[in-house]
């Protein structure tokens, strides 16, 4: 049982440390970019978008899909950046544990 106790104090202190990752998280920003940097995201660890920044060289009507797709490619670029840094945070929090597939932090 003495094992079951230190599993247990393991897990609460997962529990802890995964609350203030995810308050990081929150206050985290990554910026993606594409066409060279000409249009920029910028993103939260939760995904929500904060600012868009467009060269004004690329505002061109007659180019309007073109403008369309580097923002998605940006933001893509963005929402990638973020799933980076969050497998990192969590590698660092979990010391390398390996997780099941299809098994993720936080459940």
């Amino acid at each position: 049982m003495k094992n079951l106790g230190q599993m247990m104090k393991q897990a609460q202190k997962l529990q802890e440390k995964m609350g203030e990752l995810q308050a990081q998280l929150a206050n985290a920003e990554m910026t993606g970019a594409s066409g060279g940097g000409m249009v920029q995201v910028t993103v939260t660890g939760k995904g929500e978008v904060r600012r868009i920044k467009i060269d004004p060289a690329l505002v061109d009507p007659a180019e309007v899909e073109v403008l369309e797709d580097l923002i998605v490619a940006a933001c893509n670029d963005a929402k990638a950046k973020v799933e980076a840094y969050m497998q990192e945070r969590m590698g660092e929090l979990t010391g390398g544990l390996k997780l099941p597939p299809g098994m993720s932090l936080p459940f």
